[in-house]
Parts: structure tokens; C-alpha cells; sequence
């Protein structure tokens, strides 16, 4: 049995050592893009502000129960930021009306100015229509590709950057897919793969150690009847 799940497992063995040994020498905030895109970017202080509604008011605006409100600037403007029923939507906080989604150029206006790269990057803007293991976010979002191979999501509700997606991070990405057996979306490390793979890799020590502790006492003997 010990041999056999040796063959059985021995490779996937090697990539969990391997795929662990590389995602733990990445620094995680070369992974998470940090050194070139700045989130906090667009955070500015609070300044200027207009008439505001009391909050009574301002929540009878906004349609479903609220769940979180923050106020915070936008472009120059003081927003309100409401959570309601699972999304996150912009109003005006003085007359307490919805504000459009951002459009294609806003988007690439927030990705370019949150860039930390240098120089003056190209940028493609497509809006983002379905899900995929590089991008899980909130939709509507806008991807924001500049110089072709760092990618911003930029939420199409609230103009906040996502996510940030590099070479480090596809790197990463298809590392951490191998480590848990999920080779398509890279999410779930539930899977039957990874539960039997490791039951078996459990087997498999104890087995090695059963043996090894079996074999002492023959060594013993035999160490003992050569004296």
C-alpha cells in the first residue's frame, strides 16, 4: 500500500511542495499590483461641502433597507456610498438622486490616475460582462488594460478600483489553482481532488510511519544476535 500511493501521489506531492515554496516567496503586495496601482488614489479629503439632507431624509431616498452609508468625495463632488441589497450605488447626498454609472472614460480616467508604473501607459477600456477566475468582483465593472498586461477593474457603480491583475498575479493565480486541485476556477479547495489527495497523502505517512516503527525491533534483534 506504502508503495503504491507513493506513485499514486508522489507528483502531486511535488507540486504542493513546489506551487507553496513559490506563492510563499512572492511578496503579496507585488501580487495584489500595489507597486503599480494605488487604490487609495482616489480618497481625497473631504472638501467643500454642500448642503447635505439629514439622514432621516436621505435614507427614505434610497430604495431598499440600508445597510452601510459612507459619505466620501468622487471626482471633486461629496457622494454619498450606500449598501442596499447586496450592491453598492452612489447618490447625491443633497438631493438624494441616484448618479449614473461610470461611463468608459471616467473609468479609464480613475485607472490612470491611480498608476504608480511611470511613463504614459496605454490603456484599452472594455466593459466587463461576465465572470472569470481572473476577475470575481461586483458587475456592472469596467477593465481597464494598460500597456496590455496589467488589468484594473473598475467598479461600474461606484468608480472604485476591484481589483488589479498582473503577470505576478497569473503567476500566482495558476500556482495556487494546482495547489488546490481546482484547475479551472482556482476557488474551490473542497473538491473531491484535493479531499482524496490528501486523505491518501495522510494514509500514506501513516503507513510509512507504521512500517518504520515495525522494522526497529528487527534491527534490534538482529543487531543484538550479531554481538
Amino acid at each position: 500500500m506504502h508503495k503504491w500511493l507513493s506513485l499514486i501521489i508522489g507528483l502531486q506531492v511535488l507540486i504542493w511542495m513546489t506551487s507553496g515554496l513559490v506563492m510563499s516567496a512572492l511578496p503579496i503586495e507585488r501580487v495584489r499590483g500595489e507597486h503599480l496601482v494605488d487604490r487609495k488614489a482616489q480618497q481625497s479629503p473631504i472638501a467643500g461641502i454642500s448642503a447635505v439632507r439629514p439622514l432621516g431624509e436621505l435614507l427614505s431616498t434610497i430604495p431598499g433597507p440600508v445597510e452601510e452609508l459612507t459619505l466620501r468625495m468622487h471626482h471633486g463632488r461629496l457622494m454619498a456610498e450606500a449598501k442596499t441589497n447586496g450592491r453598492t450605488l452612489l447618490f447625491d447626498p443633497s438631493t438624494g438622486v441616484r448618479m449614473p454609472r461610470i461611463a468608459m472614460d471616467q473609468a479609464a480616467e480613475i485607472a490612470r490616475e491611480s498608476w504608480k508604473g511611470g511613463g504614459n501607459p496605454a490603456l484599452k477600456v472594455t466593459q466587463v460582462e461576465d465572470l472569470s477566475p481572473e476577475f470575481r468582483g461586483p458587475l456592472p465593472a469596467w477593465q481597464v488594460a494598460i500597456d496590455g498586461t496589467t488589468h484594473v477593474y473598475v467598479s461600474g457603480e461606484t468608480g472604485r478600483i476591484l481589483a488589479v491583475r498582473t503577470s505576478t498575479w497569473r503567476v500566482y493565480d495558476f500556482l495556487w489553482g494546482l495547489h488546490i486541485m481546482d484547475w479551472k476556477e482556482h476557488d474551490n479547495f473542497n473538491n473531491i481532488w484535493l479531499v482524496s489527495f490528501a486523505a491518501s497523502g495522510m494514509i500514506f505517512a501513516l503507513t510509512g510511519l507504521a512500517l518504520l516503527i515495525m522494522r526497529f525491533p528487527i534491527k534490534i534483534r538482529r543487531r543484538r544476535a550479531t554481538i
